[in-house]
């Protein structure tokens, strides 16, 4: 089992038909990352804010790219307080840090206190991307988990169970990998990470497990190391 980890939600995962949050799923969320705390895991989390806004998207109509990614830094803010509440509302204690300061709402980043907190058993749930423009959430995670020191990075994907080499949304006859080494997604071009965050990860060696959030129970297999999804490696 893992010691300390760091999971990736996509921001889609927690919205619901139409809304920014499907409460079904926070509660499932909620559930999960309780076991994993009792099991004495630390656990980090870095959330996205596609449920809101997409800085390339946004920019792809002719907003201006930093200032579009400022605004989907703040949209992952709102993802994390709504994580917070609702793990802090079972009994898991939390603390959110941001990469941009906004000391009413939460913690700035600051790694000494950040790694104090998962040693007390806090959940900690990082906020505002990097605190930079032009940088993705998948290369945050890649990014903190190397800070913090993480033996892992657990990218839970939005009904997909792995990494294939096509769209098994579009070609039922795609492959599935059950494991990778990093330099076989840079050279495959497989749409995992981006690729400062893929780099980042292998420099660090840090393992990725890609996994389908959707089923009951899945986060804590990936803890356990149980889980049927895509190990990628150094």
């Amino acid at each position: 089992m893992y010691k300390r980890v760091l999971l990736k939600l996509s921001g889609e995962a927690l919205a619901g038909n139409g809304s920014a949050f499907d409460p079904a799923v926070l509660e499932r969320l909620t559930r999960e990352i309780k076991e994993i705390q009792e099991l004495g895991v630390e656990l980090a989390i870095v959330v996205g804010g596609g449920n809101f806004i997409r800085g390339k998207e946004m920019a792809a109509i002719g907003m201006n790219r930093a200032q579009a990614d400022y605004m989907g830094m703040l949209g992952t803010v709102i993802n994390a307080l709504a994580v917070q509440n609702a793990l802090e509302k079972e009994g898991v204690q939390t603390r959110v840090q941001t990469a941009v300061e906004m000391q009413k709402v939460a913690e700035p980043f600051i790694l000494r206190r950040a790694i104090r907190h998962l040693e007390k058993g806090r959940v900690v749930i990082f906020g505002a991307g990097t605190g930079s423009p032009y940088f993705s959430t998948d290369t945050t995670a890649a990014l903190r988990a190397s800070e913090i020191g993480a033996d892992v990075i657990l990218m839970a994907k939005n009904g997909v169970d792995g990494v294939y080499d096509c769209d098994p949304k579009k070609n039922p006859n795609a492959k599935k990998f059950d494991r990778l080494a990093y330099m076989d997604v840079l050279n495959l071009g497989l749409q995992v990470m981006d690729t400062t965050a893929i780099t980042m990860c292998l420099d660090n060696n840090i393992d990725l497990v890609v996994f389908n959030m959707n089923t009951d129970g899945s986060i804590v297999q990936a803890v356990k190391q149980t889980i049927n999804g895509t190990i990628i490696s150094k």
